[in-house]
């Protein structure tokens, strides 16, 4: 049993064996620790991958990993704005280019990359 074999007590070994479920192999980040996994762990899939995408582009600590998350949430309840998640496959220059405009205008990549849709369908669609 592994209670035996280690000095881990029960309560961690049972969340270790959680995240575990949660991350199959093919989905964990070998540059993140499972205390950056655990934080999202609780999360639907797509915005897991968000975050740990964040975590690992912005070289974030569990700790800062966990405030932004917090952050975001507090951010979405005092809006009154609905969080709609979106899923887009981009290149790796693509998301380098993004992200350095983001830090440029020091402001998040998701916030970013709203405005800077936003812009877009306002120069596009005059109408709204």
């Amino acid at each position: 049993m592994a209670l035996a074999k280690t000095s881990l007590s029960y309560k961690t070994l049972r969340n270790y064996a959680w995240v575990a479920r949660k991350f199959p192999m093919s989905r964990r980040r070998d540059t993140l620790s499972l205390q950056h996994h655990a934080e999202v762990a609780a999360l639907p899939e797509d915005e897991q991958e968000i975050w740990l995408t964040r975590a690992e582009t912005e070289g974030w600590p569990q700790s800062k990993l966990r405030k932004e998350i917090q952050a975001s949430r507090a951010q979405a309840d005092d809006s009154g704005q609905a969080r709609v998640t979106i899923s887009v496959e981009v290149s790796s220059a693509q998301e380098q280019r993004w992200t350095a405009a983001a830090r440029s205008a020091a402001v998040p990549l998701p916030e970013w990359i709203a405005c800077t849709l936003d812009e877009a369908a306002v120069r596009t669609f005059s109408g709204f």
